[in-house]
């Protein structure tokens, strides 16, 4: 599907949380539609989905679409007939951004991120985000991958140097089958971090008021 540009003077709405959902190439993927669908349940929240090539792996567009928003992926950033001075897609959407969570974020993200990659449109959005923008990280891989020690190195500059928030992994079965370390953080308790740092409420509160 093809959008418009997106320009954030004209998409940012006062009084909303603009939420921008990162995914990358891990198998939890498949738990974008439901954070994005949970997300929206609140009130006046505004959720933009930028999705790397490998993320498309384990969900489709159309289930972004279904839940409420739009998947931006690498082809929206330089499109034919670009010209010097139109919108740039990874810097509007940095501008629109109340917070950015990478969820989840997979072992080849997190190393791009740690060495300051800008080689699609969620790593260069992410090296344009201003420091005061809230980042929240959330690896997801294999056990060995995560334990491996190049992993520990990325997530003490992602956590020391960028300041980033790094949330998980936690320990269950893996898709892969491995049993350790490596999941990423259940869905829901990533939605409630947004809920609790802008004091959310649920849409359905409307109701039970009047």
């Amino acid at each position: 599907m093809t959008y418009p540009p997106f320009v954030s003077e004209r998409e940012r709405k006062p009084g909303c949380t603009h939420v921008v959902l990162i995914v990358t190439g891990s198998v939890a993927s498949i738990k974008a539609p439901l954070i994005v669908a949970e997300l929206l349940n609140y009130q006046d929240v505004k959720v933009e989905v930028v999705a790397t090539k490998a993320a498309f792996t384990f969900f489709k567009p159309e289930e972004i679409h279904h839940a409420g928003s739009r998947v931006w992926k690498d082809e929206d950033e330089w499109t034919e007939g670009y010209e010097v001075g139109d919108p740039i897609l990874h810097i509007e959407l940095r501008r629109w951004a109340d917070i950015v969570l990478v969820a989840p974020c997979s072992a080849n993200t997190l190393s791009k991120i740690a060495h300051g990659s800008c080689d699609n449109l969620a790593t260069s959005l992410l090296r344009a985000l201003a420091p005061t923008t809230p980042t929240y990280v959330f690896p997801a891989m294999n056990t060995l991958m995560y334990q491996h020690p190049l992993t520990n190195e990325h997530l003490r500059i992602v956590e020391e140097v960028i300041e980033y928030t790094v949330v998980g992994p936690i320990g269950k079965q893996l898709a892969c089958g491995d049993v350790g370390l490596g999941a990423m953080t259940e869905w829901k308790d990533i939605v409630q971090i947004v809920v609790n740092r802008f004091q959310l409420k649920r849409r359905q509160d409307d109701t039970i008021q009047s």
